[in-house]
């Protein structure tokens, strides 16, 4: 079955008075690519989020956005460094009674000293918030491998239609090789007669060997079979399980290179005008298949 590489997955569950959302973005890449955009109190579940996510998809870059609106899962509390604060208005105490200053100490002058105020964060029910977002990150993968399957049936569809159209011209082409052969042959047989006249007639069997390497060397018989073959074997792959766009784009690659033979040996206008459609279908269908896992 063949899969795109463009899905958005979304899944909303609510645990303990709180809303937490899951979005999944994926993308075309050539390799497995997950990056995580959430709260730095759930990085310890990274990995597993991740190891999850690989046993949905192959290919293709994701980004996965969490997002947490509520009361949260971090109790947060004031630390006070009470003996660093104990030295400070010590010193300061000490400073008054040195240099003989009036007033008391200002509060906001300790609060702005650092190090003496810190905010430790708790993490609450971490168990129990680890499953409920493995669970909706199982929900928002099946809802990006859903779209990437729909996607990849419509894209089936266009390569087929491709496919088809690249096979009917190189049927087209098979045929007109034997007219081209033949057409070759006389125009050959044509000139050389308007130069050696009675000549011909005393070597004729040589002129004949003569052409005869002439046409081998312009013969496509061997290309046609070739991308022949290949057709067949993209119309196979496009039925297998897994990622099977780089076995495609290879396959692509081969079919391109048999038709450029062609149409280096080619002197005939109709044959190229084949040559030219058949790269231009090529050039779509690769293009098509650069977002298929």
């Amino acid at each position: 079955m063949v899969r795109s590489m463009t899905g958005y997955g979304r899944d909303v569950i609510s645990f303990n008075n709180s809303t937490i959302t899951v979005e999944i973005r994926s993308v075309n890449h050539r390799f497995l690519d997950i990056s995580t955009k959430i709260p730095r109190y759930l990085i310890d579940i990274e990995e597993d989020m991740k190891k999850m996510m690989k046993n949905y998809f192959l290919r293709g870059r994701f980004d996965v956005f969490i997002t947490i609106d509520g009361e949260g899962f971090v109790e947060r509390n004031l630390v006070i460094n009470w003996s660093l604060m104990d030295q400070y208005i010590s010193h300061l105490r000490e400073i008054k009674r040195r240099y003989q200053l009036a007033g008391e100490i200002p509060v906001d002058t300790v609060t702005q000293i650092e190090d003496l105020f810190t905010i430790q964060e708790t993490e609450q029910e971490s168990d129990s918030l680890k499953q409920a977002i493995l669970t909706a990150i199982e929900n928002a993968s099946q809802q990006v491998l859903e779209m990437r399957e729909k996607e990849g049936n419509e894209l089936v569809k266009d390569l087929r239609t491709r496919i088809e159209l690249i096979n009917s011209t190189v049927k087209k082409l098979g045929e007109r090789r034997d007219i081209v052969i033949i057409e070759y042959r006389e125009r050959i047989l044509n000139r050389l007669e308007q130069y050696l006249k009675e000549e011909l007639r005393s070597d004729e069997s040589k002129i004949y060997q003569d052409v005869a390497v002439l046409v081998e060397k312009g013969d496509i018989t061997e290309e046609v079979t070739r991308i022949d073959s290949h057709i067949n074997q993209f119309l196979d792959t496009i039925k297998q399980q897994g990622a099977i766009g780089r076995k495609l784009d290879f396959i692509l690659q081969e079919m391109l290179r048999e038709i450029n033979t062609i149409g280096s040996k080619s002197n005939d206008v109709l044959i190229s005008q084949y040559v030219v459609t058949i790269k231009s279908e090529i050039e779509k269908v690769k293009e098509q298949i650069q977002n298929v896992e």
